[in-house]
Order: C-alpha cells, then sequence, then structure tokens
C-alpha cells in the first residue's frame, strides 16, 4: 500500500470509532505501531485535527472531514467511456454495480463536467457476452474471492470433454473471449481455460487457502508473465 493511501485509510478509520489505538490501526493496516506513529504525526503536521498521543490513542475532532472527490469533465468521460466498453463484456451483476457507481459519481459532480459525461458520444454496441458466458463469469469471480473450489467439465479444442476440480486464481479478458486461470487437481499444475467452453460448472462447498506453488503470482512467474 503507497504511503498516501495508508494516511487516507488511517484518516478513516480514526473518524470511524471514538478512540482508535496505535496497535489496532497497526493491526488494521498490516504495519507496526511505529509506522502508525510516524503517519500520525505527518497528519497531524499537515493540519488533521487528530487529538490524542502514542500510547493512549487518537480520536477526531468534531467537524473534521475530507473534501469530496472531484473529477475534470475529461476524467468523468474517461469514466463513463470506461464503463460503456466494459459493461458488454462484464457478468451481470458486475455490469449493474459499474453503473450504480457511475450515477452516484455523476451525481456529484459539477454541472459542466456532468453534463460532458453524460452527452458523452461514444458506445460500444456490439460484442457482448450470451447469457450463459456471463453466469458462468459471475460464478467464477464469486468464487475466486471467497476461495472456493470448482468442479468442472470442460470441452477442449479437441472437443474433448473432462471433469476436473480446480482451484480459480482470476479471470482474464482477451478481447473476443474470457480466460480463467486455475490450478487444476487433475493435472496438478496451472491451467488456463476458456470461459465460453465449460460445459457445467459447480461451485464447491470446499475452500482452500494460498499455497506456495499454487497461487496466481506463482503461476505468473512460471510461464514469464510481465
Amino acid at each position: 500500500m503507497r504511503r498516501a493511501d495508508r494516511l487516507f485509510q488511517i484518516v478513516q478509520l480514526i473518524r470511524g470509532r471514538r478512540l482508535s489505538t496505535a496497535d489496532y490501526l497497526a493491526q488494521r493496516l498490516e504495519v507496526s505501531p511505529r509506522t502508525i506513529y510516524r503517519d500520525v504525526a505527518a497528519l497531524q503536521q499537515q493540519g488533521v485535527p487528530i487529538d490524542g498521543e502514542a500510547g493512549v490513542g487518537y480520536r477526531m475532532r468534531a467537524g473534521f472531514d475530507l473534501p469530496p472527490l472531484m473529477f475534470s469533465k475529461e476524467e468523468a468521460q474517461a469514466l463513463v467511456a470506461a464503463l460503456r466498453m466494459a459493461q458488454p463484456q462484464m457478468d451481470s451483476a458486475l455490469a449493474r454495480h459499474g453503473e450504480e457507481a457511475i450515477y452516484k459519481i455523476l451525481a456529484v459532480l459539477p454541472g459542466t463536467a456532468r453534463a460532458a459525461a453524460e452527452s458523452l458520444a461514444l458506445w460500444a454496441p456490439l460484442g457482448g457476452l450470451d447469457e450463459g458466458t456471463r453466469e458462468r463469469l459471475q460464478q467464477l469471480r464469486l468464487a475466486t474471492e471467497q476461495r472456493q473450489k470448482l468442479r468442472v467439465v470442460y470441452l477442449d479444442l479437441g472437443n474433448t470433454a473432462s471433469e476436473r476440480v480446480l482451484r480459480p486464481l482470476g479471470c482474464f479478458f482477451w478481447g473476443p473471449v474470457w480466460t480463467f486461470a486455475a490450478w487444476c487437481e487433475l493435472r496438478e499444475g496451472f491451467r488456463n481455460f476458456r470461459v465460453d467452453r465449460i460445459q457445467q460448472l459447480e461451485v464447491l462447498d470446499e475452500r482452500f487457502r494460498d499455497e506456495a506453488g499454487k497461487t496466481l503470482a506463482d503461476m505468473q512467474r512460471a510461464e514469464g508473465w510481465p
């Protein structure tokens, strides 16, 4: 985590509690208490009204708030364009949440930026996913987040079907198709699968933990990803 991001998180955590100790903040942000002491001192020097001291705890003085997040009209247009281009290739739930997020952002923008974003003449009407692929993509995304194993029946390019138990590691979009990376328990190795060639998909109750040699980072190193 970048230091700027950590400072922002410290402010949010202190605002959300009556009293926050350095140990609590350090545990939440996965840093040492000494780092918290330095960061809080830096925030206080910048004028953030944090009361308290090391060894006791910190609280935010009443009435403090962060300034609202603002975008230029070009940045607002870029957000809308990115969503419009991505929506046809997302699972339905993620596409819906993306649209809701854009509405929230537009609602708080200055008038000129909002008008520029809403009037953007850029669309991506073709090449969307079929409903079956959208549904499988959502199942894969959620199983990856929740560390749940999958049982799939997969049809390879030679039209040979096989049943496998997989540890899903991530989904990747390659333009016309989505693939997902997994640790295959049948082959005892990393494999990539096309989402549109999955014939059956079952999310199992069995969960898995990251193990050395079986993570996405391990796969990236093994395959020489940049």
